[in-house]
């Protein structure tokens, strides 16, 4: 019994620091999906920080600033100026790292004539009331 006691005691404990109900970073990132499934890119982008980086496994990897992520989506999703698809998400986690910064996980999902998915991890910045991504790393 013991020994049952000491390695409970010894066992890591993950600490999570528990999401308020309504962060703002959902409505955000679902303000965002509604801008790509209304076909407007601007719209979808608009959650992006101004001095924002992207990283992708996909084109070439990494863009800095909302200009250069805007024109990778430009090139990469937009080029026959239609979006790809109907984009959803379905949140895995979001954490507070501190109280204007938070973590955001997600598993993106794209239909229309294929089905494309994939994971997003997302750290956010509160600035001027709003919710806006810092580093997006998307694959």
């Amino acid at each position: 019994m013991i020994a049952s006691i000491l390695m409970t005691a010894a066992a890591p404990v993950a600490i999570v620091a528990a999401a308020p109900a309504d962060t703002g970073v959902a409505k955000a990132m679902a303000e965002s999906a509604a801008g790509w499934n209304a076909n407007d890119l601007d719209r979808f982008l608009a959650v992006y920080a101004d001095d924002a980086v992207f990283v992708t496994g996909t084109g070439d990897g990494l863009a800095r600033g909302r200009a250069e992520i805007a024109a990778m989506y430009r090139k990469n999703y937009g080029a026959t100026g239609t979006l790809r698809g109907k984009l959803s998400f379905k949140p895995l986690v979001e954490r507070a790292l501190d109280p204007t910064h938070r973590l955001f996980i997600a598993r993106w999902t794209l239909t229309g004539d294929k089905v494309e998915t994939g994971m997003t991890t997302l750290v956010f910045e509160r600035r001027g009331g709003k919710w806006l991504i810092l580093s997006d790393h998307s694959s």
